[in-house]
């Protein structure tokens, strides 16, 4: 990870929730959407890099069989696995992308402000890491802030172009807004929409 490790454990000392996403509307509204962007209803194994407080974990959850989920900061772990403490479908550990990633495969891998931690040879191997671990057919949601923070390596405009220029990926949809983009890509050379999926078109 470009980002220094010390910049997110200095984050969670002394402070469960530093982002506040326990109280903030905008990060309630996001987590929503971005489960609620999922185009299949229900998943085999799901994984989620980077899933700190476990709030957006909470959400996948009822979408998953199984769902792994690791944080790089143990605290951050710590703090999903109590909040997660409910659903034995979830595993929540604590790993550094993207050198432990996890084997796979998975039909679900999502990351959500996660890309924009890491310079663009890092980042280039998380998204290989992504591609390889995910099933054909697979699907991987990702969400990522717009606006200019001093301890983001990239940008998520840059994040986003980097995982449109990844072969085997094809998009399924965007919601594009000032503060965030959320992109669904699939892992197939001919993928599907919903509709076209459940059969309406």
């Amino acid at each position: 990870m470009s980002t220094p490790i010390d910049y997110f454990t200095r984050m969670y000392a002394g402070n469960d929730d530093p982002w506040d996403f326990e109280n903030r509307w905008y990060d309630a509204r996001k987590h929503a959407l971005t489960a609620g962007v999922l185009p299949r209803r229900r998943y085999r194994s799901g994984f989620e890099p980077g899933c700190s407080t476990g709030r957006l974990t909470a959400l996948l959850a009822d979408r998953c069989d199984r769902l792994l989920a690791v944080d790089a900061v143990p605290a951050a772990a710590g703090t999903a696995a109590d909040r997660l403490a409910g659903q034995p479908q979830v595993t929540v550990g604590t790993a550094r992308m993207p050198d432990e990633w996890p084997e796979g495969p998975f039909d679900l891998v999502v990351l959500s402000e996660l890309g924009y931690y890491f310079a663009r040879p890092e980042l280039d191997v998380l998204l290989e890491r992504v591609v390889g671990s995910l099933e054909d057919g697979g699907d991987l949601v990702a969400v990522h802030w717009r606006w200019p923070v001093e301890e983001h390596a990239l940008r998520g405009d840059e994040v986003h172009a980097a995982l449109a220029g990844m072969r085997g990926l094809t998009r399924l949809s965007r919601l594009e807004e000032a503060d965030f983009l959320l992109e669904v890509f699939t892992l197939t050379s001919s993928a599907r929409s919903v509709a076209q999926a459940e059969g309406l078109v």
